[in-house]
C-alpha cells in the first residue's frame, strides 16, 4: 500500500479474502482502504470483487496488483499510459525487451503463449503476469461474466471479444510475502486446465455485437441493483 501511495496518486483497495495472516487487522490499524470477504473464496473471487468495486465507482482503469511484493508501483503509470494510448488491457510484461529464460516455469509460459497464438493469432510474451490494467470496457466484461479469472485464458476471451492488449516492459522482484499455492502437482494440473480452457472454451468466444447504448443500459441496471 505504501508503495502505491508513495509512487502514484491513484486510489487503491485491498481485497482481503479472509486471509489468516492478520491482513484485516493491519489494514484496520493503518486505516487502509479495504474490502474484507467473510470466507476464503479464492483468487478469482477476490479479483471479481475488485472489478465490481471499480465498475460501481466508475473508474477509468482498474489495475490488478499482487500483494506478495513482486510488483512495483513505479510501473503503474506506464500501464495507465498504454490504456490512454488505446489498449483495453495492458500487461506488465517481463519479456517485451528482455529474453525469456529457459526454466521449467518458463517452458509452461511458452506453452501457454503458443496456445494463445494458436487460438487468437496474437502473441502474448508474458501471459502469466499478474500485473494487468483494464479499461472500462474490460472492467465491464469482468462484471458481466463471472467465469473470468486473473489467468491467461481470460486474455484469450478479451482478444476474442475484440479488445486490444498491449504488453509493457516491467521488472518483478522475488516474492517477499506469503507462499505460492502452486506445488509441482498443482502446477501440472494448472497447465492442463489452462491449455484446455484456452483451446476448447475461450477460443470459441464470440465478439460482442451490441454497442455503447447497450453497455450503458447494463451499467445502469447494475448500479440500480447495487
Amino acid at each position: 500500500v505504501k508503495d502505491v501511495t508513495e509512487n502514484t496518486d491513484y486510489d487503491y483497495i485491498v481485497v482481503n479474502d479472509c486471509s489468516k495472516d492478520n491482513t484485516k487487522e493491519v489494514c484496520e490499524e493503518n486505516g487502509f482502504n479495504m474490502l474484507s470477504l467473510p470466507i476464503n473464496y479464492g483468487l478469482t473471487s477476490g479479483i471479481q470483487v475488485g472489478m465490481k468495486y471499480a465498475y460501481k465507482h466508475n473508474y477509468d482503469v482498474a489495475i490488478q496488483f499482487d500483494g506478495d511484493g513482486q510488483h512495483e508501483a513505479k510501473y503503474l503509470k506506464n500501464l495507465v499510459k498504454a490504456i490512454e494510448d488505446g489498449a483495453n488491457v495492458a500487461i506488465g510484461s517481463r519479456f517485451v525487451t528482455e529474453k525469456k529464460p529457459v526454466t521449467t516455469r518458463m517452458i509452461g509460459s511458452r506453452l501457454i503463449s503458443f496456445n494463445i497464438k494458436l487460438t487468437t493469432g496474437k502473441t502474448i510474451k508474458d501471459p502469466t503476469s499478474g500485473m494487468r490494467a483494464y479499461n472500462q470496457k474490460a472492467i465491464w466484461e469482468f462484471n458481466r461474466n463471472a467465469s473470468l479469472t486473473p489467468e491467461p485464458d481470460t486474455l484469450v476471451y478479451m482478444l476474442k471479444k475484440g479488445l486490444k492488449i498491449k504488453e509493457v516492459q516491467v521488472e518483478m522482484k522475488d516474492r517477499e510475502f506469503g507462499t505460492s499455492y502452486l506445488t509441482p502437482i498443482k502446477s501440472m494440473k494448472y497447465m492442463v486446465n489452462m491449455i484446455f480452457s484456452i483451446v476448447f472454451i475461450r477460443a470459441i468466444t464470440r465478439k460482442n455485437k451490441w454497442g455503447v447504448r447497450y453497455v450503458n443500459n447494463i451499467k445502469n441496471n447494475f448500479n440500480n441493483k447495487f
